[in-house]
């Protein structure tokens, strides 16, 4: 089955190549207008910080219609001068390959992490293609752990405008930390380092016809990373820029998947997190800084409204998944006004790990439950936003704190339901 994952074309080029020490793959789906300084950034990357290693750069691409791969294979440095001292001892390869399998970025990893395997790489990296604050600075970060032999995957650690990524701060973050006992602060950031020997690992397991194929690739890797006993780190890459979107406009499939694959997780590695007690900080390189951050358009009451929508055509199926104590609460929620609309960190984390016993249970089917959850989750992001809209980004850090240190001192609740 994986040599089916690679075509005739690619298997020859490999073939060229023989062997390679470090290689970075780029996933792409018609991503012409930006993929090209994404390419520039880690070639310059390769080049200044490892130019003597053998280097490999990978695009697998889900069908692009605008010229994605041309572009891959036509984005170059001019002049090398502008950026070493020493011209690199190798020549970078560049391949471009269809990945198969259900569409998504899992799928693309999939491609990327055989292409590993067969050229016997000891250090990987993945990166987004759409990157507009990627420099060559983020490959050196990502792989150098790896490479020295230290670590076995390197989490990227990015600033972000205090109301973005909230699926992250509401849900992954806090709950993954809790769960597994490793504060990560981007377990879905999308940005990775990851062992050859990771890499032969994540090919074995058979996920590759679930959700974690589509979109719920980052957090399998990270879980499945710290689960089977692999040495982790962060890696501080400044500001991930990326177009802006209001939290809560565009969910749909994305945040099935992303907490579906939380969920499954929480089974596949029951025997882990059981035993996990409080949480470890898990080592940071790079030189932490200020950066600038787009800003993000939020409209509270459109989630809000949301969130009674939910309560009014989903409530019956709440009070099934949710404990009675908390769905009076929720009910409560109802009655308050939009300036006043609290949703308090203890009820948010016992609704969430009432959902998880939900899914455990199958008390309805797990699709269900997750989608069930999106007004919920609106209703939380849009009290978080009222209660933090003039703090500055350390306080909201703080606060993202706090709701972690509240979700590892009520496991006791989840265990003691599970």
């Amino acid at each position: 089955m994986q040599e089916a994952l690679l075509n005739p074309a690619v298997r020859d080029a490999l073939s060229g190549i023989r062997q390679a020490d470090i290689l970075v793959g780029i996933p792409s789906y018609n991503n012409a207008r930006t993929i090209g300084r994404v390419v520039r950034a880690v070639n310059a990357g390769l080049a200044k910080y490892f130019p003597e290693q053998r280097c490999v750069i990978v695009n697998s691409d889900g069908g692009s219609t605008d010229g994605t791969p041309e572009v891959v294979l036509e984005s170059q440095i001019q002049d090398y001068r502008t950026i070493l001292v020493k011209h690199p001892l190798y020549p970078i390869h560049r391949i471009t390959t269809p990945y198969h399998g259900i569409p998504g970025k899992g799928s693309a990893f999939r491609t990327i992490f055989r292409v590993a395997e067969e050229l016997q790489v000891k250090a990987c990296a993945v990166l987004d293609s759409d990157l507009r604050s990627i420099t060559p600075e983020w490959v050196e970060l990502l792989v150098s752990p790896v490479l020295s032999g230290e670590f076995d995957y390197v989490a990227p650690y990015y600033l972000r405008h205090k109301f973005d990524g909230t699926i992250t701060n509401s849900i992954v973050h806090p709950l993954t930390r809790a769960l597994y006992g490793k504060r990560i602060r981007q377990p879905i950031g999308g940005d990775f380092g990851f062992s050859g020997e990771l890499a032969s690992l994540y090919l074995q397991k058979d996920v590759w016809m679930s959700d974690v194929a589509r979109f719920g690739i980052d957090i399998w890797m990270t879980t499945t990373a710290i689960c089977e006993g692999f040495r982790i780190c962060q890696a501080f890459l400044g500001a991930k820029v990326h177009d802006p979107k209001d939290p809560g406009s565009d969910l749909s499939a994305m945040m099935m998947q992303v907490v579906g694959s939380v969920f499954s997780l929480m089974e596949t590695y029951h025997g882990y997190w059981a035993k996990i007690q409080g949480s470890e900080i898990v080592p940071l390189f790079g030189f932490e800084f200020e950066v600038g951050v787009d800003p993000i358009p939020v409209n509270v009451e459109r989630m809000i409204a949301h969130f009674r929508q939910g309560l009014s055509d989903l409530g019956d199926i709440w009070a099934q998944l949710i404990e009675p104590e908390n769905m009076s609460a929720l009910v409560h929620l109802n009655t308050s006004s939009a300036e006043a609309f609290r949703f308090p960190d203890e009820l948010w984390v016992k609704v969430i790990y009432d959902l998880a016993i939900a899914y455990h249970r199958r008390t309805i089917s797990g699709e269900h439950i997750v989608r069930s959850m999106t007004p919920l989750y609106l209703g939380r992001v849009a009290s978080f936003v009222t209660e933090n809209m003039t703090a500055s980004a350390l306080d909201v850090e703080s606060k993202i704190e706090g709701l972690c240190l509240c979700f590892e001192e009520h496991k006791p609740y989840l265990l003691g339901r599970w």
